[in-house]
């Protein structure tokens, strides 16, 4: 039931969703879409009541919660003086996955005017390093941070080819395809790292 004491803003938002009803797929969503990864019978969740204020994400207090930061750089595949470059724990079944962190604890919002310029040209080295892996078709960019106050963008290679794997629904592919091996994604931690580290910074995988 819509709150009427309030016309605009967030609060008339909230109070204007269907909180525990079901609701429908709509006929040209995402189900429908031939690069979506599942099939047969599917239902919407009912949205549940929202949690004000929201729980704090991991880190949230500062450099001293963060598990990010606490993280030594023989952890990452690469590193320089303000960015490091990570691995997935476990393989994927994708050809590389792999996530980008500023090494200060920062959020995009606070993320200096030095490490925001140096975002976008660190993403394209990125992006570089995976096409360099060959048979890599495009490089997904994702960032969503519910998790995490430390900011980490999430770079995903998709295998040239596999159409049915492009756009949005990659994430959805990357959870239930088979997973690389330990040896084939070690190999492919190494080429990474190795193709950062040619243009500066150290290859610690």
């Amino acid at each position: 039931m819509i709150n009427e004491n309030r016309a605009d803003g967030p609060d008339a938002y909230l109070a204007g969703l269907p909180i525990g009803e079901p609701l429908p797929f709509p006929v040209d969503g995402a189900p429908s879409w031939d690069i979506f990864p599942y099939e047969g019978e599917l239902r919407v969740k009912a949205l549940v009541a929202p949690e004000l204020p929201e729980p704090p994400r991991q880190g949230e207090e500062g450099p001293e919660s963060c598990k990010q930061c606490a993280r030594p750089d023989e952890d990452f595949l690469w590193t320089d003086e303000h960015w490091r470059l990570s691995s997935t724990d476990e393989p994927s079944g994708l050809p590389a996955v792999v996530l980008l962190q500023p090494r200060a604890h920062h959020d995009l919002l606070d993320l200096p005017p030095g490490r925001a310029a140096e975002l976008g040209p660190m993403l394209q080295r990125v992006e570089a390093a995976l096409l360099s892996l060959g048979g890599i078709g495009r490089v997904h960019v994702n960032r969503w941070g519910d998790g995490a106050a430390h900011l980490h963008l999430w770079l995903i290679a998709r295998p040239a080819g596999m159409m049915q794997l492009r756009g949005s629904t990659l994430p959805l592919w990357m959870d239930v395809l088979p997973p690389l091996s330990a040896e084939a994604g070690a190999a492919t931690a190494g080429r990474i790292a190795a193709a950062m580290a040619a243009g500066g910074g150290t290859a610690h995988a």
